[in-house]
This record gives C-alpha cells, sequence and structure tokens, in this order.
C-alpha cells in the first residue's frame, strides 16, 4: 500500500511540475527565436585589452543603431540588415582597435551560440541557444560582453547597460518578462525536475528490491 501511494504522490508531483515547467519552457523557446544579442569577446582578460572590448562594443553599436532604424521590424528582418552588412560591422570594429594600436585579427559571424544565464541591467536571460552577431578580437580568450539588440535594449542605450523598460514591454509578452525579471523562479522550476527526477529514482529501487 505504501508503494502504491508513493507512486500516486509521485505522479501528482509529476503532474504539477511538468504543468508548471511547460510554461517556462514556452516562455524560453519564445525568448530563443525571436532574441538577436551581441556578443563581444576580448583577445584577454588584460586590463587593455578589456578596455579596447569596450571600445569596439561602443563602435559596433553606434553602427548597428544607424543602420537598424525601424524597431518594429522582425528579426528575421533584423538579421537579414546585419548579414548584409556584416563585411561593415566587421571593418568597424577592426578599425576601432586600429585606432587603439592594436594589431589583433576581428572577426564579426552571425551565429546560434549556447549562453548561460546571463544578466544585463534589471533583466536576466536563461541559458538556452541564441542567435547573435559576435565580434571576436585577437585569441578571444578575455572575458565577454554581451548586451540584446533585438529587440532594442543596448541599441543605443549600453552605456548605462540598463535595458529599455518599455521595450522590453512592448516586445516580450508578460510570461517572457516575469520569466526576464524573476529568474529565481525558473531555477526553482529547474529544481523541480531535479527533485521529481530523484524521487523517480527511488520509487524505481524500491519496486526493483522488491
Amino acid at each position: 500500500m505504501k508503494k502504491l501511494e508513493l507512486a500516486l504522490l509521485l505522479g501528482l508531483a509529476a503532474s504539477i511540475c511538468c504543468s508548471s515547467l511547460a510554461k517556462t519552457a514556452d516562455s524560453r523557446s519564445k525568448l530563443e527565436e525571436n532574441v538577436l544579442r551581441l556578443h563581444v569577446l576580448a583577445n584577454s582578460d588584460s586590463i587593455d585589452d578589456q578596455a579596447l572590448k569596450l571600445k569596439v562594443r561602443d563602435k559596433v553599436l553606434a553602427y548597428a543603431g544607424e543602420l537598424l532604424t525601424h524597431p518594429g521590424e522582425s528579426l528575421e528582418a533584423v538579421e537579414e540588415i546585419i548579414t548584409e552588412h556584416l563585411e561593415e560591422l566587421e571593418k568597424v570594429a577592426a578599425d576601432s582597435v586600429r585606432e587603439e594600436g592594436y594589431d589583433y585579427p576581428v572577426q564579426a559571424k552571425l551565429v546560434n551560440m549556447s549562453f548561460d544565464d546571463r544578466t544585463y541591467g534589471n533583466l536576466t536571460m536563461p541559458a538556452g541557444e541564441y542567435d547573435a552577431l559576435r565580434i571576436t578580437i585577437g585569441k578571444a580568450e578575455g572575458q565577454n560582453w554581451w548586451c540584446v539588440m533585438y529587440p532594442a535594449l543596448c541599441v543605443p542605450n549600453a552605456w548605462g547597460a540598463d535595458g529599455d523598460r518599455q521595450t522590453e514591454q512592448t516586445s516580450f509578452d508578460e510570461a517572457q518578462q516575469d520569466l526576464l525579471e524573476h529568474p529565481e523562479q525558473y531555477r526553482v522550476k529547474l529544481k523541480c525536475v531535479e527533485w521529481l527526477e530523484h524521487m523517480t529514482a527511488r520509487l524505481h529501487n524500491v519496486f526493483e528490491n522488491e
């Protein structure tokens, strides 16, 4: 009887967890599919290389701001513009490096890459696979700088590193905003999955050792 009760309890917990996680997974999936991030990777973690990274960031964002003048455009349209001007963006970054007296090679690519949880201003983007304009400087072995290019949460206000609240509200639905602003709830739901996996393994052992 105890085993039956344990199985029923586990089934109920699984139902609750799956319902909650489905909503979170859907919100995260929509974020991954509708966001373009900027990722600038420094040559190294030296003070000079990190300062250079920020100068490159400023020049790239300023040029990108000139290209992306219509905030209502779709992600596909924005990525098409970035692709068409990728060589120019790379040149802007490379010229910035040369102006500072360095000869590091610079590369600009539009990629889909994995990100860990990252906090930008008052927003935390959850870990996942995101499209990104990736600028690498030199050996690209230093800490990176990132922000959200589309929706325009870092163009042109990257210098303050605060997401534009109005842009956030018009670009993301309520579930996505909640995920961005309350990452601790997202982590709790992942803990729910871990607990469920532990309980499932425990129940399996109980029946296996019967």
